[in-house]
């Protein structure tokens, strides 16, 4: 029972403290209502672009209403000078742009290689991935109309020289993300940060608060009951977000729920015992929310989906694992996105076991010396 009252009594003291509460239950749930809503679009669409047109054959304006149809751009300028256009680009007045030169219908009627060059606005990666498909597959299709004509010309038949034109079918098709969508590459694996950095600001600041009252040196049973009551919480946003934010957003979830609850079992205690670990170092409230919020765009980079971790320092490869959110991202994108066994996921899992063990018995024995020390 008394272990029960200590449980009960820390559990007060996190509802109590206005600053612990918003951190631990008011942040993961405001982050898993507003977050998501700035990737609602999930994929760019009709990107403002121009489009040079040099040659005013009707091949030049077929593409011209090609490109106009596609979805993916917006064709807002038709200009026959290229640094009308170059302009308009600098400007940020268009994303990118297409060249028709001159002649380019005598180069395709005689048979030869026609380029149309294509500039696009690399600052912003996803609209130029759509200025620059969204042109390809313009131009692709008036390229392969002219083809199938001039082999059927030949003599061909249609199903021929569709045969001739194309003798493999390729069928692309993305797994896992299949509207290939921004919100849902980068919602799944930051949620995983933002219930790190929370939980870790909130214990961080609650044990600071209880350095500053002098109130951390306590038994291992009354450091457990503590480090359950953080837990807690963190289960509770872990399950908000893995089992409920996901599906009202319809991300990519639930490939493995079984594993997920494993991963939520492992990665909250070690972040509780992380954030304890830290506000004991730190014995000031207000530093701990300091230092990890500084934390967050570092750790984000190291995490290995926004940037490839082979491309890390050696250094940071290997100390980039002291953070459970490295191993958690890596563990949740497979159990809970690929649905992958657990096998699968053994070594983000282990590390956070590893890091749960050993920040949960540093704490015990640092609480337990403090006790000691005191008597």
């Amino acid at each position: 029972m008394s272990f029960l009252r200590e449980f009960a009594a820390a559990l007060r003291a996190v509802a109590g403290d206005a600053g612990v509460l918003l951190l631990l239950v008011g942040a993961p749930l405001l982050y898993g209502f507003f977050y998501p809503w700035f990737y609602a679009g999930e994929v760019v669409q009709r990107v403002p672009v121009a489009l040079v047109q040099q040659d005013g054959s009707g091949l030049a304006r077929q593409m011209q209403r090609f490109a106009a149809a596609s979805p993916r751009i917006d064709v807002v300028r038709v200009t026959g000078d290229e640094g009308e256009a170059r302009q308009a680009l600098l400007r940020g007045e268009v994303m990118g742009y297409a060249l028709l030169p001159a002649g380019l219908k005598r180069q395709v009627v005689r048979g030869e290689n026609a380029v149309v060059p294509v500039y696009a606005n690399g600052a912003y990666p996803l609209a130029a991935k759509q200025v620059q498909y969204g042109f390809a597959e313009a131009i692709g299709t008036v390229s392969a109309g002219i083809e199938l004509r001039r082999l059927t010309a030949g003599g061909q038949s249609r199903l021929q020289a569709a045969a001739s034109r194309a003798p493999v079918g390729l069928q692309m098709q993305a797994l896992f993300n299949p509207t290939e969508g921004y919100g849902s590459f980068v919602v799944a694996a930051v949620a995983v940060l933002i219930l790190q950095q929370t939980l870790l600001m909130g214990a961080a600041v609650l044990v600071g608060t209880w350095r500053e009252q002098g109130r951390a040196a306590a038994p291992p049973r009354t450091w457990l009951a503590r480090l359950l009551a953080l837990c807690a919480a963190g289960w509770l946003s872990g399950l908000y977000y893995f089992g409920w934010m996901f599906a009202w957003h319809d991300f990519p979830r639930g490939g493995n729920p079984g594993g997920a609850v494993l991963l939520l079992a492992l990665f909250v205690p070690a972040v509780a015992g992380l954030g304890a670990l830290l506000g004991w170092w730190l014995a000031e409230r207000e530093r701990a929310m300091q230092v990890v919020l500084f934390t967050s765009l570092p750790l984000a980079f190291m995490g290995g989906f926004s940037w490839p971790a082979e491309a890390l320092p050696a250094l940071l490869q290997g100390l980039r694992w002291l953070s459970p959110s490295t191993a958690a991202i890596q563990a949740s994108l497979r159990l809970n996105q690929l649905g992958a066994p657990v096998q699968a996921a053994l070594f983000p899992l282990a590390v956070l076991a590893a890091l749960a063990l050993a920040s949960w018995a540093a704490l015990l024995w640092v609480g337990r010396r403090r006790l000691q020390r005191r008597r």
